[in-house]
């Protein structure tokens, strides 16, 4: 019997079943040049595929809207142009000019600290798999035919893999790659299917057949274990069970603690997608729409019609709050149709609200579609990264000439719009009592804060030990943002992993934070801790 530790938890649960190893065929591209008159035939290679690509996933996004998403990217022009220049220009044959046209696109995404975005780059190799397996005639393994109840294990699953996946046979996943935010680790949860995610040359380990034992909430596998663990696994199923059906009733309640506190509990979505999903835990609102996610999937800067429909749909799905956070890009968020200087710092760069304030155009027209989509919601503007109240006053005013602009020309929007901030530098703590005089509301970004404040650098594992939240540091800091903003009446939420960690719920709560924001898997838990305390 062999116990392996995992650090990260996609979906939380205990399960006991043989493994089954789901072997990826081989989707690497052909080697080689093409000569000039081979081009038109190997373009015409690419169209056919995408034609049949983009039909398989028009009939999946009917019944899934994830697949939706991949539609757009398999149809964005973007991706063509990006395939068929290599070939004609050149001379890669069409497996070639894919697979490096897709790598080059997932880039943008792999290179950015933010996890949530980073896993996106999953989606893009996902379509490039599709269009692989279409080109070479490759059939891909389905999940949906197991020889019975097994926890699969893989490298990493995708969409396409997980599509057909039976949770019925599928009892638990165990990866060597992805992350919590994964559409996997997404898939897992709504299923309710325990799974691991990042667990390093797993696949050495297993064989088909195997017996394995994973406790997702612990973080624990245990390979063939012995009877009596297998045992103690059974009885620690029927209590996780029991367990998750309580904290499934207690959605009906309200966040209030025993002393009568009422808390919001809100979701860190980045698109309507997303709050869908999250709408089933009761939230009070989403404390963070990362906007971004509108430019980088996209091969333009969106038009104002095209936020404004994104934002609306997501006011009219969360009436009662909805903080869009203004376009939070550079420095590790690159977009692949606009160049970025390259900088020896970028963290400390050209990014946020820094761009949005030199690019006044772009800044206004995003200001405008979250405006007109604030007719329909409790929408909020969240600035990121201001360190000067310059910065706050300058973006303030950038959105009363947009609400006069609307005026003008008869278009709804709320007057009373609340223009909020991220607090996620050391400047913006400095500074917490002259902009809790401006701001109508603070976020508390943990997860940059933190690393900005201890200089701990957190994807770095060198240092990683020596990033935490619970320094005193940023005890001290969180503690200052919140008596600042309640000295002058303003809200004080947090929208970082901070807030998403029961064993930090006590300590929030003595600090006073108002509003808990994160990812929508972990509500169930901060509400039950909140409720006790």
């Amino acid at each position: 019997m062999e116990k392996i530790l995992v650090e990260k938890t996609a979906s939380r649960g205990i399960v006991a079943a043989p493994v089954y190893v789901y072997q990826e065929p081989d989707l690497s591209a052909d080697t080689g040049s093409i000569s000039k008159t081979q081009e038109p035939a190997e373009v015409q290679l690419f169209l056919k595929a995408k034609k049949e690509v983009v039909q398989e996933l028009k009939r999946l996004s009917e019944g899934n809207e994830l697949f939706g998403a991949h539609l757009e990217i398999a149809e964005d022009f973007t991706l063509s142009e990006g395939v068929i220049s290599k070939i004609q220009n050149e001379q890669k044959n069409v497996q070639l000019a894919l697979q490096e046209t897709i790598e080059e696109f997932a880039a943008i995404f792999d290179s950015m600290d933010d996890e949530y975005m980073k896993e996106r780059a999953a989606d893009i190799r996902d379509i490039g798999k599709r269009f692989m397996a279409e080109l070479k005639g490759v059939k891909r393994p389905d999940l949906g035919n197991l020889p019975g109840e097994v926890i699969v294990a893989a490298k990493d699953l995708y969409p396409s893999d997980t599509v057909k996946m039976n949770p019925d046979y599928v009892k638990g996943i165990i990866t060597e790659e992805g992350g919590v935010t994964s559409h996997v680790s997404i898939i897992a949860r709504s299923l309710n299917i325990p799974a691991l995610v990042g667990v390093g040359r797993i696949l050495d380990r297993l064989s088909d057949g195997m017996q394995v034992c994973m406790d997702a909430e612990a973080g624990v596998i245990f390979l063939d274990p012995d009877e009596d663990t297998l045992e103690e696994f059974r009885k620690k199923k029927e209590e996780f069970e029991k367990r998750q059906e309580y904290l499934k009733n207690l959605r009906n309640q309200p966040a209030v603690t025993r002393d009568g506190k009422r808390i919001s509990l809100c979701a860190n979505v980045g698109n309507p997608e997303d709050i869908q999903r999250a709408i089933p835990m009761n939230i009070d609102g989403i404390g963070l729409f990362r906007s971004e996610f509108l430019y980088m999937e996209n091969d333009h800067f969106p038009t104002e019609e095209e936020q404004f429909e994104v934002y609306r749909e997501a006011a009219k799905l969360c009436p009662k709050e909805l903080t869009i956070r203004t376009l939070d890009i550079g420095g590790d968020k690159d977009l692949s149709y606009f160049d970025f200087e390259k900088e020896e710092n970028p963290f400390l760069g050209w990014r946020a609200i820094r761009i949005s304030l030199d690019m006044k155009e772009m800044f206004k027209t995003q200001l405008r579609a979250i405006l007109r989509a604030s007719a329909f919601g409790h929408v909020r503007i969240m600035f990121p990264m201001i360190i000067s109240p310059e910065e706050l006053r300058e973006s303030r005013k950038l959105t009363e000439e947009c609400m006069a602009e609307l005026k003008m020309e008869g278009r709804e929007f709320d007057e009373k719009i609340e223009l909020g901030m991220m607090i996620e530098t050391p400047a913006s703590v400095m500074l917490a009592e002259d902009f809790a005089k401006e701001a109508d509301f603070f976020s508390i970004g943990t997860n940059d804060l933190t690393q900005y404040l201890l200089a701990v650098d957190r994807g770095n594992r060198k240092v990683a030990d020596r990033y935490s939240y619970f320094h005193p540091a940023v005890v001290k800091a969180i503690s200052r943002v919140i008596e600042a903003g309640h000295k002058e009446g303003i809200k004080v939420g947090m929208c970082g992993e901070m807030a998403g960690d029961p064993g930090a719920t006590m300590l929030l709560l003595d600090l006073g934070l108002d509003e808990f924001s994160m990812s929508a898997g972990n509500i169930d838990y901060i509400r039950e801790k909140i409720l006790t305390l």
